[in-house]
């Protein structure tokens, strides 16, 4: 029998995304809800708006709303506006290109983001044997129903309900993930094991914030982390649209105009960095031994440093005895912690064998606007020279070990 290592590598995407189609909620909420569905509905002059709750959603841009999937469309238009700019003289920011109330939310869908056969046609192009889906709309919906735990978990239970079917049968190829909140943990406790054992969900997604402020590693949360554990499946924080004023970016005063979204995807990883240390802060770690727990989608560069950083405050500093852990915080993270990274983070290479080859993933976060297309030219270059196991791992092998995907 030939060995493992003689086989080609498996490659699985550790985030991408789908677009929700605009009828989901009214389809697949209880009926008693369904008149407080998730819509996409057009406004007086003509533009998609998200409405959520029966109001205009406060946290989706109409103007945005139809470049949620469009992962490298007008980039080479931007390039070259901004070198006609800059040749003409001109300072400032290259002025965008311009939405038109014609681009709506549906068919601006690139093929592969809203139906299950298409992104399974992608994934054979690109050489994917698997693909860990997240969702578009739910990265924002949270922040304009945080005050209504009820809504909140019937909005979660219809998208998994979704997602479910969305990978049915594509023969376990598109991995399902449950969307759930900690706005109400008993109810996502409850919600997670019925998504793992009907709708074979492998994994738990939770905002990058919380509703009501208490920080992720809260103890309220320990009904959710217990449920993961019991399951054996891992909870995976993720960045979310998050309301103005429980942002991280709320200490300046708003950076205006374009380069406020630079700014703000710069520093996407502000609000996963923070949920992860308040599991080490509240010891989540140590109370759960077996709980699995990843960071998507904030690079994964910086973790080298930040493991530092939280084992010499933990050991060197009189801080450290207020931290409810028996071992230095890099010990839980290489025990039970996954991150994913970039294809175009060149560090990683350096980063993976100080911090564990084995607790890296990539992501592609297709089909969203903020990353680029070229990820699986990216993914080669990356992987290019490593040592076997440890782009074997990078590639697909941890996250089917953190997943348990077969």
């Amino acid at each position: 029998m030939a060995d493992d290592k003689s086989k080609a590598p498996m490659i699985i995407d550790a985030d991408g995304h789908i677009l929700e189609p605009p009828d989901l909620w009214e389809k697949y909420l209880e009926a008693r809800y369904k008149p407080r569905a998730i819509r996409i509905k057009k406004d007086p002059e003509g533009w998609d708006y998200a409405e959520i709750d029966g109001k205009p959603a406060t946290c989706i841009d109409k103007y945005n709303l139809p470049r949620l999937s469009s992962m490298g469309r007008f980039v080479q238009e931007m390039r070259e506006r901004r070198k006609a700019w800059i040749a003409g003289g001109k300072r400032g920011p290259t002025p965008f290109i311009p939405v038109t109330r014609e681009e709506t939310y549906a068919n601006s869908a690139g093929h592969g983001t809203m139906f299950p056969n298409q992104r399974l046609e992608r994934m054979d192009q690109e050489g994917l044997a698997k693909s860990v889906l997240y969702p578009t709309l739910g990265l924002a919906w949270e922040g304009d129903v945080r005050k209504d735990a009820e809504i909140t978990a019937a909005y979660c239970r219809a998208y998994n309900r979704w997602i479910g079917d969305f990978c049915r049968d594509s023969n376990r190829r598109l991995v399902p993930i449950a969307h759930v909140s900690l706005l109400d943990a008993k109810e996502a406790a409850r919600e997670l094991e019925r998504a793992v054992t009907q709708d074979g969900c492998k994994g738990a997604f939770i905002a990058s914030f919380t509703a009501d402020r208490k920080p992720h590693g809260h103890p309220d949360h320990d009904p959710l982390f217990a449920a993961a554990q019991d399951l054996d499946v891992p909870v995976a924080v993720h960045p979310s649209i998050e309301p103005p004023d429980t942002t991280i970016h709320t200490r300046f005063e708003p950076i205006k105009g374009p380069a406020r979204l630079w700014y703000g995807d710069m520093h996407v990883n502000q609000g996963p960095m923070m949920a992860l240390s308040t599991m080490f802060a509240y010891g989540v770690f140590e109370k759960f031994p077996k709980l699995r727990f990843v960071v998507l989608e904030s690079g994964a560069g910086w973790i080298g440093w930040y493991l530092d950083r939280a084992d010499a405050i933990y050991d060197g500093t009189l801080f450290g005895g207020g931290v409810p852990l028996s071992e230095k915080p890099s010990y839980y993270f290489r025990r039970q912690c996954f991150i994913s990274g970039d294809p175009d983070e060149k560090c990683l290479r350096h980063v993976m064998p100080y911090v564990g080859i084995d607790k890296f993933f990539w992501a592609s976060d297709f089909p969203h606007v903020d990353h680029p297309p070229n990820y699986m030219e990216e993914v080669r270059e990356l992987v290019q020279g490593m040592p076997d196991e440890m782009a074997r791992g990078i590639l697909g092998d941890n996250v089917a070990r953190a997943y348990r995907l077969d």
